[in-house]
């Protein structure tokens, strides 16, 4: 029996390691989205402008996830692991010192690179050093580090940001950066990787898509469905309720933990459930179940309403993406397991890149530049993006408990 098949401390310790990965990665990423305001006003522009910072963010993903996955199927998960942990986190801190607006979109699209490489490499890491039996459940674990670092993130911007402003927000940013620590001391490389290459050089990007093209067609479409569902609902959620509901820091950062909260249970329940049902019916249901609650989601009023809403969107938003991990990776050719996976799901990212720019000119069309309509803009984008998703994924493929230790 392969290490791969039984827990242990070993096990532990890489699930431990990937989803930290993910969940500093999105902390970073979501320290931008909480403070865009600040950054608009220092640099003396408007918020539309600085949202191509978030654009070219998630435009040069896929370059991440093209050349840290190629890294980890030639010389293994482990070492592209730790080499984009450390990229992302030099780019964090250097945002800290952005002169102008125009220096840092630069820098935002070197952290994109970095940031781009960690999923797709930690995901195949994970699967291949865990059981085939666990995979839903490490499939939830591992997304919701997403979530997981969205709520660090809205905790630290109401702890901190009034004291340190924005641009050490950054500075505390770059905290992923001990990680590569963990996993050079405690996390051994893929036997699923050992066991495939036996020395071999790796599959060539193009051989190992050879007769999966459309699939990849498919996971690309699929994604970006799938990244206009998550970030349609977050990237102008704080800038809509501190905007056009008025709330304060300190309730922004409130609520952002409750609907963070809702979105770790959710990855976990769906992607748990997905071992029982299937990946595409557990991906079905929450989108499905996410249509009810999206008026009540965006034209709430009180607090308590909108923390409630919120909490119950991102439970079906996350649920989702709990699911995506595990599929993904059961759908990738055997040889290019971390190229495949990150390359898809950062293609996607790169095609709903425009997201949080089209929704803010759509909500100042159908308000004004004074009083942008947030509202109309996130309900709007979300209903098409999960009525999308649910016909999508229906008639998808399914892998389930795909063996991972041959080709």
């Amino acid at each position: 029996m392969s290490s791969s098949e039984t827990w242990g401390p070993t096990q532990r310790a890489v699930v431990t390691a990937c989803f930290l990965g993910w969940t500093l990665d999105a902390f970073d990423f979501f320290m931008m989205i909480m403070v865009l305001r600040r950054i608009s006003s220092d640099f003396g522009t408007d918020i539309t402008s600085v949202t191509w910072a978030i654009f070219f963010t998630l435009a040069m993903r896929p370059i991440g996830a093209l050349l840290f996955g190629r890294l980890a199927d030639h010389y293994g998960r482990r070492p592209a692991l730790m080499a984009s942990v450390l990229l992302y986190s030099v780019m964090e801190f250097a945002s800290a010192f952005a002169p102008s607006l125009s220096v840092f979109i630069v820098l935002r699209a070197l952290f994109g690179i970095g940031m781009g490489g960690v999923w797709g490499v930690g995901a195949a890491l994970a699967f291949e050093s865990t059981p085939a039996r666990s995979r839903g459940l490490v499939s939830g674990i591992l997304q919701v580090g997403y979530s997981a670092g969205y709520l660090l993130a809205a905790v630290a911007f109401g702890l901190l940001v009034d004291r340190i402003g924005w641009r050490g927000m950054f500075m505390v940013g770059t905290t992923p950066a001990l990680l590569v620590l963990f996993i050079r001391s405690k996390v051994p490389e893929s036997p699923a990787w050992r066991d495939t290459r036996g020395g071999a050089p790796a599959q060539s990007l193009r051989a190992g898509l050879s007769g999966h093209w459309m699939l990849a067609v498919y996971a690309v479409v699929l994604m970006t469905v799938f990244n206009f569902f998550s970030h349609g609902t977050q990237d102008l959620y704080p800038t809509f309720l501190g905007t056009q509901r008025g709330f304060s820091t300190a309730a922004i950062a409130r609520i952002a933990i409750i609907y963070n909260i809702g979105g770790i249970c959710g990855g976990l329940f769906f992607g748990t459930l997905s071992g029982r049902i299937g990946r595409r019916r557990a991906i079905a249901l929450a989108a499905c179940l996410a249509l009810p609650a999206v008026a009540f989601w965006g034209y709430s009023q009180g607090a308590a309403a909108v923390a409630t809403a919120a909490f119950v969107m991102q439970f079906m938003v996350q649920g989702a993406w709990g699911v995506v991990p595990v599929h993904l990776n059961e759908l990738a050719p055997a040889g290019i397991r971390a190229t495949f996976p990150g390359v898809v799901y950062q293609l996607g990212n790169l095609l709903a890149a425009s997201n949080a720019t089209l929704q803010s000119v759509i909500a100042v069309h159908h308000g004004s530049e004074l009083q942008p309509d947030y509202a109309y803009s996130l309900t709007r984008v979300c209903t098409v993006v999960a009525i999308t998703l649910f016909l999508l994924v229906l008639f998808g493929p399914e892998r389930r408990d795909v063996r991972f230790d041959r080709h």
